[in-house]
């Protein structure tokens, strides 16, 4: 999984720049608060992409925890960002997605701590190297 978490991470980073690039060249018929929004989440999008990136390095050593925070990350960027950017530049009021979003990426953070907390998560040692039975 961890080339899955790096490229997901990559492609999270690519459309985060895109959407900035687009909200600085592309955006200003947008009214202010719609504008800000799309920079809020923005933010978001890359501060994330840039989370998957960390779980596909930490993935070797952090076991199956990891993999669950970089799914909660990966949903939790489409749809918290997703539901963002859909309200603020077509007006599409999605209710309950972007708090549902929210809660994955703050769910992705807690597991991604917990599996760095865990003793003896490594796949390595699960895979028989020196586990006990």
């Amino acid at each position: 999984m961890q080339r899955v978490w790096i490229g997901l991470g990559a492609l999270a980073g690519l459309t985060a720049v895109a959407m900035a690039a687009a909200a600085a060249h592309f955006l200003a018929w947008l009214d202010p608060a719609a504008l800000l929004m799309v920079r809020s989440a923005v933010e978001m999008h890359g501060w994330h992409a840039s989370a998957l990136l960390a779980c596909g390095i930490w993935a070797p050593r952090g076991g199956r925890l990891v993999d669950w925070a970089s799914t909660a990350f990966a949903l939790g960027i489409l749809l918290f960002c997703g539901a963002v950017y859909a309200l603020a530049l077509i007006g599409l009021h999605l209710p309950m997605v972007a708090p549902l979003g929210g809660t994955l990426l703050m769910l992705g953070w807690a597991l991604l701590g917990l599996s760095a907390l865990r003793p003896g998560q490594s796949r390595e040692r699960k895979k028989g190297q020196g586990a006990l039975p």
